[in-house]
């Protein structure tokens, strides 16, 4: 199946955010996290080793649209005890997801599903020594869920098209569930959020395979904000688990460990 998906994400993205009448903003809500964690396996330094300590800025932006709704983010990521350009990285995805019951204005809901919606992703990495860049194009059906206890449940499920330039083969499938729940705790509450990305099936072309691999994500945050007589959901402190088999889709071995197991350290503020 060769799908060429970048052009339909982009066009879609495009279309959506230059009507105005069709492109009408319902909420917003911006944030950036600071984290701190160790030992992370794939993204070493110029030597070599594992990353000793990895530190990460992220912004993230999620919005509700006439259309259906939109969530990015940019991690920005440095590594202690490295230098230059080989200490410092980024990535980011982009990520609107169109809801059909709101362009046809018909309930689609029935059972546990609140919505059926066409979810597309576009992943940038920094590019490759020889400029190629790394960047890969997600498109597939996904569906809204009414899950008793949790704030929002989502499932979307995407057909993966690296960037032809890369030379690494398409035709992954990936699974994600994305979820959230508020767990009120004394006068303050802990959030539970995050998400789960399952490449389901190997692929290979030529000399250039990626494996199925599995990454859960979850964090767990207490609302400092709230705790202080502030404003409820502007500050949160906590931890982020970071599991990831065959990282990046690369064969874990005994020569080379790609099997992510990492705790982070967060602190998340939220602005509007």
């Amino acid at each position: 199946m060769n799908v060429k998906l970048a052009p339909f994400s982009l066009a879609l993205a495009g279309s959506l955010l230059a009507a105005p009448a069709f492109a009408e903003m319902h909420w917003q809500n911006n944030s950036l996290t600071y984290l701190y964690g160790k030992n992370f396996s794939v993204d070493s330094g110029e030597d070599g080793r594992e990353a000793a300590i990895q530190q990460t800025i992220t912004f993230e932006h999620a919005s509700g649209w006439s259309w259906g709704d939109m969530f990015l983010f940019v991690d920005h990521k440095w590594f202690n005890g490295h230098s230059g350009k080989d200490g410092r990285t980024y990535y980011g995805e982009f990520s609107p997801r169109l809801s059909l019951g709101k362009v046809t204005g018909k309930d689609l809901s029935f059972g546990p599903i609140k919505d059926v919606l066409i979810s597309a992703t576009y992943e940038r990495g920094e590019s490759q020594a020889d400029g190629t860049p790394n960047q890969v194009y997600l498109l597939g059906p996904a569906v809204d869920l009414a899950v008793p206890g949790f704030d929002r449940f989502a499932v979307n499920t995407y057909y993966r098209k690296p960037d032809g330039a890369t030379g690494k083969p398409g035709g992954q499938w990936q699974i994600t569930p994305t979820w959230a729940m508020t767990i009120p705790v004394g006068k303050s509450d802990i959030l539970f959020d995050g998400y789960i990305d399952w490449v389901v099936n190997d692929k290979k072309s030529g000399g250039t395979e990626l494996k199925k691999n599995f990454h859960f994500n979850p964090q767990v945050k207490y609302d400092l904000g709230k705790a202080l007589n502030q404003k409820a959901g502007m500050l949160y402190v906590g931890i982020e688990y970071d599991y990831w088999t065959n990282k990046y889709g690369i064969e874990d071995s005994g020569a080379f460990n790609t099997d992510n197991n990492v705790v982070n350290f967060i602190v998340k503020a939220h602005y509007f």
